[in-house]
Order: structure tokens, then C-alpha cells, then sequence
């Protein structure tokens, strides 16, 4: 099993750790509700070095990117990020990740942890007959999450440059905590704002040091896995085994916004994305509230007022901050449209809920 550059300090701590994507990674430090509480309402810092991370260089790189995301990477400009997808060629999704433009002819993409291997192997099939050149960088990047409202404050106290300037989804590459060469990240997966940072290894222990003690004054603190999943869901963002697989299509599953259909963007699947389009989808992801008291579970069925089957709850719990039942579900096609009342069939109960817009949680 491998660890992280963090891994002893997560066991100074108490984390209680899990085996994850091949990782042994700190699941719950000191309750999953205050955890998640703490980044909502100051700052907390995750480990997901974990993640994937995939250089495409030289003169073929942008091709290479543009075929094998949905997204439109010629949109990008320098500094710029942007969320996208593998399409798999059969309509399905074999990875969600981010491209980062770092320089002229070079990116970045940051891929799943548990799909590092499958995405790889994917990325070399497809660049046989183009020719970049493509670096697996996975083993010698760490990454640390750290987000919540005083996420900016507390950065701020170790580098010059002005964390305000970087708005969300751009980056800077600069000097961090005494290191130089960090990428400097407004990206993240809680909804609660803050900072990815990314840095070689052998730099891992001075940042993270330095960044707990540039937050003493807000008790930052170190956050698991479990509330990493919590705080994405309240945010409705997708996670990938759950929402979104090799079985969905990214329109199914909302993500229509990154699928861009515009001239000169050829990804794959493309024709078969038009299609669905154009002959209409059969289900698709909606999130829901309980109305009734229970926690939707993923792989719990959705079903009318009538106890016809109608779809599958994908991710769901009870939300830390709501105080109440939340998931998300893919459901048949008429049944997609906001208010409309569900019902989540938990063990011999049909407990009622509701289809409403995203995110749950507005802060």
C-alpha cells in the first residue's frame, strides 16, 4: 500500500486510516460533522496527493488534449483551468478531471486516484497516432486541498503574491512557504472556496508545517476523506464510481456544460453525444431532499407514488450543515423536473422526497 509525504503526520494525529485507491489516506481525524463544519466556517486542510497527475507537452499536446476531453481547451489561456472528461467512445465516462494551461504547448491534467492506471493506459491508446509527449507525474507530486473561508488568509501570510488576484479556476506557478515551483490552485471540491497546491514531494513536510502554523490563529485543522465526500455533495459536485461512470453519458449526468459542441472540437464520441442530444435522453442525474426523515444511501431505488421503479439514488447522507436528508439519482426521463415528488424505497419503507436545484448548501 502506498503512502503519501503526509502519511506520518496523519498518524500523529489520530487519523483513523483506510486503504483508498492503492493509498493508505486518513478517512476521519475528529467527527466527519465537525470536520466538515470546520471547513465550511474557517479552514481545514486535505491530503489528496492521492490524485493523478498527467503532463502532455510539445507541438501535438493541444490535440492530443482536445481529443480526448469534451471540454473546448482552445478557450483556455495561460493560467487558466477547466473541468472536463475522458469520454470512453461507447457514450460513457472513463474519468472526470481538470486541464490546467500552464504554458505554451504544455498541460496538466489531474485525473482520479483510483483511476490513475485505467486513465493512463487510455491516454497512451489515444496518443498513438498523434505523438505528444505525455509524462505520468503521479508518484512525484503531492497535493494539498486547503479550503474554507479563511483558506485565503492564511496562505496569504506565506507568499507574496496576492492570492486575491487569482479568481476561481486559474492558477499561479510561484513561491509558497519558502518553496518555489508551487502551483497555486482556486480550484477545489468543497464549495467553501480556498486553494489546491501543488509541489514536488521532497518539499511536502516545509508546506505543510508552515501551513498549520500560519492557521493557528483560525485552529486550522487537518480533514478526512469522509467530510471531503459530504462537502462535495452538498455542493452537488459528481464523484466518479458514484454519479458519474463508463455507463453515463456527461449529458445524462448534467455536465452538458462541459460537452461543447462547438467548430473544431472533435473529441471523442462527439457524433454519438449529438445523437443522444438530438433523439432525447432517457434518464438523467437530479439531486433531491428528503421530505420524510431517513438518509438516502447510494444504490437505494427511487420510485413513484405508485412503487414503480424509476431510478437509483448515486450518492446521498445526512447534510451536516441542512439537517436533513440529501442525494443525487439518476431518474427516468419525465420524472427529472424541479418539485417533482420521489419517493426513496429504504428497506421496507417508501420515504418521500423532492427534486430541487443545486447546490443544497448556499452558505
Amino acid at each position: 500500500m502506498k503512502s503519501t509525504p503526509f502519511t506520518h503526520f496523519h498518524k500523529e494525529m489520530g487519523a483513523k486510516l483506510v486503504e483508498f485507491a492503492g493509498y493508505l489516506m486518513p478517512v476521519e481525524y475528529f467527527g466527519v460533522n465537525l470536520e466538515h463544519k470546520k471547513v465550511r466556517e474557517s479552514v481545514g486542510v486535505f491530503d489528496v496527493s492521492h490524485m493523478g497527475e498527467v503532463w502532455v507537452k510539445g507541438e501535438k499536446a493541444f490535440e492530443l488534449v482536445q481529443k480526448i476531453t469534451t471540454n473546448n481547451v482552445a478557450k483556455l489561456s495561460f493560467g487558466k483551468a477547466q473541468y472536463s472528461c475522458f469520454p470512453n467512445g461507447k457514450g460513457g465516462i472513463v474519468d472526470d478531471l481538470i486541464v490546467y494551461y500552464y504554458e505554451e504547448n504544455k498541460y496538466l491534467l489531474v485525473i482520479n486516484a483510483s483511476n490513475i492506471e485505467k486513465d493512463w493506459a487510455w491516454i497512451q491508446k489515444q496518443n498513438e497516432d498523434i505523438g505528444a509527449e505525455i509524462e505520468n507525474a503521479s508518484d512525484a507530486i503531492a497535493q494539498l486541498a486547503i479550503q474554507g473561508p479563511k483558506a485565503i488568509e492564511t496562505l496569504q501570510r506565506l507568499t507574496d503574491i496576492n492570492l486575491s488576484e487569482i479568481k476561481f479556476y486559474t492558477f499561479v506557478t510561484g513561491k509558497i512557504a519558502g518553496i518555489d515551483n508551487v502551483i497555486i490552485s482556486a480550484t477545489g471540491y468543497t464549495g467553501s472556496g480556498g486553494f489546491e497546491l501543488y509541489m514536488y514531494n521532497n518539499d511536502a513536510k516545509q508546506i505543510w508545517n508552515k501551513i498549520f502554523e500560519a492557521g493557528k490563529e483560525f485552529d486550522i485543522k487537518a480533514i478526512g476523506l469522509a467530510a471531503r465526500d459530504t462537502l462535495r455533495l452538498e455542493m452537488g459536485y459528481c464523484l466518479y464510481g458514484n454519479d458519474i461512470d463508463e455507463t453515463t453519458s456527461p449529458l445524462e449526468a448534467g455536465l452538458g456544460w462541459i460537452t461543447k459542441f462547438t467548430d473544431g472540437n472533435e473529441f471523442i464520441d462527439r457524433p454519438f453525444m449529438e445523437k443522444l442530444k438530438a433523439d432525447g435522453l432517457q434518464k438523467r442525474l437530479v439531486a433531491f431532499e428528503m421530505i420524510d426523515r431517513g438518509i438516502p444511501r447510494q444504490h437505494y431505488k427511487i420510485v413513484n407514488e405508485n412503487g414503480e421503479e424509476i431510478g437509483e439514488v448515486t450518492s446521498g447522507t445526512m447534510s451536516p450543515m441542512l439537517k436533513k436528508g440529501v442525494g443525487m439519482g439518476y431518474v427516468k426521463w419525465d420524472y427529472r423536473k424541479l418539485d417533482t415528488e420521489i419517493f426513496i424505497q429504504v428497506r421496507k419503507k417508501q420515504l418521500k422526497a423532492k427534486i430541487v436545484k443545486l447546490p443544497f448548501y448556499k452558505g
